[in-house]
């Protein structure tokens, strides 16, 4: 694997129109370096932990918990018939105790809480942990826990993630490198995106031997407190907590239409309506869609009369609104019919 390219400190506009439109995995050294938390963290856990308990509510949250022989790996059970993780409601506070009980036994469970909304536990930290390298509407969430993994998967939007306290170890492929990732089911998921069934820290090259392609084309780096990763849209991504207690903060945007309904949802429809084709029937579609969904061939309405495009053309609210009632009532007359035949 290569390493992640790195910029030391860029300035927020550097990485607005420099590094992001690059659409590729980026580095960002000490961007958070003056973020109270990060402070705290670079002087010892310890101090890092009086700090965080000092800002933080008692509300609950999701914690997830896995034996110590998953060592840190958050995944399915050995036969994927389910999840090799348990989910409790607990506090910050009772979360780090419970940390720190574990780490004094000789085989320590892996503990996290992920994903939670930062002002929920920690009021006022968009005041007290400004971030301007992020659209002003994306929401802080938080990641705290032990040693831990998180599997490979993506995320359907563009990310930031700040290192706040302990090292993380990024890994990240490129959306093309898909079929070497042996992902898991579309549906039953850890965490509502496929995860790849390989675990980075020790593939299983015998069963799946594509993944050293995918090795062969990734990216990977370390980052400390103040540190932060861009991953860009439907990059994927294995993330490692390197040390026993750590935590990170990440920003989810998308600067893709809000309106337009979900890209997972036409997989799904696609699955259903072309995946069962024959062949040749297939390929004649993927032709359709290599020229108006993704354009291969330029524009496929350049020709005609942009009165006359339809949905070719610019996607005006009303016509959104127009081919969604399609759609809905498309399904509709589906149903009905399929609840005929039978």
């Amino acid at each position: 694997m290569r390493p992640v390219p790195e910029f030391n400190s860029p300035h927020p506009d550097q990485f607005r129109d420099e590094i992001a439109p690059l659409g590729r995995p980026a580095v960002l050294r000490d961007i958070a370096a003056d973020w109270p938390l990060v402070v705290a963290a670079k002087r010892g856990a310890d101090e890092w932990a009086r700090a965080l308990l000092d800002r933080a509510t008692d509300a609950p949250v999701t914690i997830i918990r896995t034996e110590p022989e998953n060592e840190g790996r958050f995944h399915y059970t050995a036969d994927g018939r389910g999840l090799n993780f348990a989910r409790a409601s607990a506090s910050l506070r009772e979360l780090l105790a419970a940390i720190e009980r574990e780490a004094a036994g000789p085989r320590p469970r892996a503990l996290a809480a992920q994903g939670i909304v930062a002002e929920a536990v920690l009021p006022g930290f968009g005041e007290s942990h400004k971030f301007e390298y992020v659209p002003a509407d994306a929401t802080a969430r938080v990641w705290i826990g032990s040693a831990a993994k998180v599997a490979t998967h993506n995320d359907p939007s563009e990310n930031v993630a700040v290192v706040v306290a302990g090292r993380r170890r990024f890994t990240l492929f490129p959306p093309e490198q898909i079929a070497n990732l042996y992902l898991g089911p579309l549906e039953f998921t850890p965490a509502g995106v496929p995860i790849s069934m390989v675990h980075v820290t020790a593939p299983d090259l015998d069963r799946y031997p594509r993944f050293a392609d995918a090795l062969d084309a990734g990216l990977e780096a370390e980052l400390g407190p103040g540190d932060a990763m861009f991953i860009p849209y439907a990059w994927y991504h294995h993330v490692e907590a390197l040390d026993g207690l750590n935590m990170l903060v990440n920003y989810w945007w998308s600067d893709g239409p809000a309106d337009v309904g979900s890209a997972r949802n036409a997989l799904f429809h696609a699955l259903l309506s072309i995946k069962g084709l024959p062949p040749h029937q297939r390929a004649a579609w993927k032709a359709v869609f290599d020229h108006y969904v993704f354009q291969l061939d330029g524009d496929p309405a350049a020709h005609l009369n942009p009165e006359v495009a339809g949905v070719l053309g610019r996607l005006t609210p009303e016509r959104i609104g127009a081919l969604r009632q399609a759609l809905i009532d498309a399904f509709a007359r589906d149903a009905e019919r399929d609840a005929g035949d039978r």
